[in-house]
């Protein structure tokens, strides 16, 4: 119900945040629809929790247009490298962001409006996978200077950390009003479950995106230009190749889930589902977004979700 005023009020949050460059982009992100997101994978939160949820979501896209693939970052690991200790600081609410500093003081507000709403462990659970993330910007900038295709074995592996997935699975339970203890988080079928997620998001989102990178840095960090590069396939059979690692990916998740039904209390359950919601909440959000539709030629037909 509250979905299309939160959006619209995160937008606006993003376009006062100086994050973002010119107008083109404000409205570029306006379209794109990013609320779409944070409703989809957060359906059942309240909606102060969405807000919160969706504005963070906005500092990652905005984030990782400006560092992640811009000339001037995305492409020299040195440059970012020295760019990161600021906000690693940030996180650690040991220094106040400069005032010139947009990303630095949208990080800030976000860190200090999670930990109001959070316990402590939920603060720290969300702090290390955001400094995971960004340490994970060096090794893809690392990637483009040198102009190298990561192999399948080190692409799957970060891919994990890269999309930065890992820091929105650590808001889940804070969004939804309720806490996994350490040993729940911990548990080898909740990190196995929370591990094929990432994977099939992230894959998802390399078969959605593949068009839009492809005019961006060659779409080295693509899954489909992996495999055709280091398999030696054709573009069509790297493309039916992560098809058919998501349908195992997938069988596997059911798989670990009916293993953890057997234990699990609500909490975890409740946070399983969660993982669920993201799943299917990003296809629906990456194919109603301007972000990855738009770059793929005219006519193309895209499934419904069902």
């Amino acid at each position: 119900m509250h979905a299309a005023e939160v959006d619209v009020e995160s937008h606006a949050w993003l376009a006062a945040s100086n994050m973002l460059k010119d107008a083109d982009t404000i409205e570029h992100f306006r379209r794109s629809k990013i609320g779409l997101l944070a409703a989809r994978t957060n359906p059942e939160v309240p909606r102060d929790s969405l807000r919160l949820i969706n504005d963070w979501y906005n500092w990652l896209f905005a984030f990782d247009d400006a560092f992640c693939e811009g000339e001037l970052m995305g492409h020299r690991a040195s440059a970012l490298a020295r760019a990161l200790p600021p906000l690693l600081e940030i996180l650690d609410d040991r220094r106040k962001p400069d005032d010139d500093d947009p990303f630095g003081l949208a990080l800030n507000e976000l860190l200090h409006r999670i930990v109001s709403t959070s316990t402590p462990a939920q603060v720290d659970r969300w702090r290390i996978t955001v400094k995971e993330y960004l340490f994970a910007q060096i090794w893809e900038a690392a990637n483009r200077e040198a102009d190298l295709i990561p192999t399948p074995q080190d692409y799957i592996l970060m891919r994990r950390i890269t999309g930065a997935t890992y820091t929105c699975f650590a808001l889940i339970d804070a969004g939804g009003g309720y806490r996994l203890e350490a040993e729940e988080w911990h548990h080898p079928d909740v990190r196995m479950l929370s591990d094929l997620a990432c994977d099939l998001i992230g894959w998802d989102n390399d078969l959605l995106s593949y068009a839009k990178e492809c005019d961006n840095d060659k779409a080295r960090h693509n899954l489909v230009t992996v495999l055709a590069t280091h398999r030696n396939l054709t573009l069509q059979d790297a493309l039916l190749e992560v098809s058919d690692m998501h349908n195992q990916a997938l069988a596997a998740f059911l798989d670990r889930r009916a293993a953890l039904e057997k234990w699990a209390p609500p909490p975890v359950r409740t946070y399983v589902r969660g993982l669920e919601h993201w799943v299917r909440g990003h296809i629906e959000f990456s194919l109603g977004s301007a972000r990855y539709v738009h770059a793929w030629p005219e006519g193309t037909c895209w499934p419904q979700a069902v």
